[in-house]
């Protein structure tokens, strides 16, 4: 069987990586601030930056398992959650007791915002039965709760099918899966939604009911665990596609350009039941086009693009704060906040800010990581 070299690093990830967090960024200022007027209506597209994520997310994590399981028929649970741990939470839990100690930053998404109760950060259920139109601060997490749901659920699922040696019948789950997020994301449209909003559509009531729920949108991590397995246990029609790289992240562009014009209308039904799929599907072959040897996204090596996908976690937690800041601090020096120059402070300093975060808490607890799991605390016979 052909084997496929895995690269210490995946550079068309990192490209990828970066874009993602840059619509993030633009839909988040173009929709909640005051902003240029050049801005262009497709900032609005933004929004899709973060099923990007979820896709890139659902591959890099299963794939991480997948390595282990062909090496050693299993994985260490131990180690994955460990491992998790100190990736995710240091940061995440400063940012939030940032947020609960200086109430100014509850205006990030909206003046008279509150914050949700503590206890939903602190266990990643932010994104069920959320408030957005009252409780709306620091919402952008919602998107890191479905991801930890989904690392909580994913080791558990390979572990009970390598317990009962099925693991090859686990793309049936998958499929059962993806097909079942049309039914619920139909169920709650038309039993939940329009029975709440009366006739008028309300974005509050749709994001809670549909956008923020994890049961409605696995979609980008279950591709993102197909890409995965396809990589690891299909070298050989893995290296026969890789022929076809740039025809394959071509064919994703052009999806997502035509997914572009009726996810204008967020809230309808069309875009509620097949938009995040479609948009998944598209960044799903981004993806696979991305670790590809003979792709144009591999094979770019821009040191912008890696340090913006290396800080994009931090950049993630802190841009609506930051874009806050700056607003509210440059209009009290005469620096109206829909002026280029606000914009452009508010992206420097949000570089800023996720630099000191990164080398001040990132960066140390990524060490104390790999010095924990040589220690005899993780390995009492060492």
């Amino acid at each position: 069987m052909a084997e496929i070299s895995n690269p210490l690093k995946f550079y068309g990830l990192d490209n990828l990586r970066a874009f993602a967090i840059i619509m993030v960024l633009l839909f988040h200022y173009s929709g909640w601030f005051q902003h240029p007027a050049w801005f262009p209506k497709v900032f609005e597209f933004g929004w899709i930056g973060v099923d990007l994520f979820f896709v890139l997310s659902g591959f890099l994590i299963s794939s991480q398992l997948f390595v282990q399981i062909k090496k050693e028929g299993a994985f260490s649970m131990r180690e994955f959650f460990i491992k998790r741990f100190f990736r995710i939470i240091p940061v995440y839990y400063f940012v939030v007791a940032i947020y609960f100690l200086f109430s100014f930053f509850s205006n990030d998404f909206g003046a008279r915002q509150q914050l949700p109760p503590l206890w939903k950060f602190l266990t990643f259920t932010q994104n069920f039965n959320a408030d957005f139109a009252n409780t709306g601060s620091f919402s952008q997490v919602w998107s890191l709760c479905v991801e930890e749901q989904f690392y909580l659920i994913l080791p558990f699922t390979l572990l009970f099918f390598l317990k009962v040696g099925k693991l090859k019948k686990a793309y049936l789950l998958l499929i059962i899966l993806f097909l079942g997020g049309f039914l619920i994301r139909m169920f709650c449209y038309k039993y939940i939604y329009l029975s709440a909003i009366n006739g008028i559509a309300n974005k509050a009531i749709w994001l809670s009911t549909i956008y923020f729920p994890t049961y409605c949108r696995l979609d980008g991590l279950l591709i993102g665990v197909v890409i995965a397995a396809f990589y690891n246990y299909l070298p050989s029609l893995f290296l026969k596609l890789s022929n076809y790289a740039n025809t394959i992240i071509v064919v994703g562009i052009l999806i997502v350009i035509i997914a572009y014009f009726p996810s204008r209308y967020q809230y309808n039904f069309v875009n509620t039941i097949f938009g995040f799929p479609t948009i998944c599907l598209a960044f799903g072959l981004l993806v696979l086009g991305a670790i590809m040897p003979n792709s144009m996204l591999y094979q770019w090596k821009s040191k912008l693009l890696s340090k913006i996908a290396q800080l994009s976690y931090s950049i993630y937690l802190i841009h609506m704060a930051v874009f806050l800041s700056m607003q509210t601090i440059l209009f009290e020096f005469g620096i109206i906040k829909n002026s280029n120059l606000t914009f452009l402070f508010s992206l420097i300093f949000c570089g800023f800010f996720s630099l000191i975060l990164h080398y001040c808490i990132e960066k140390p607890f990524m060490k104390i990581r790999v010095e924990f799991l040589k220690s005899k605390l993780f390995n009492p016979s060492s």
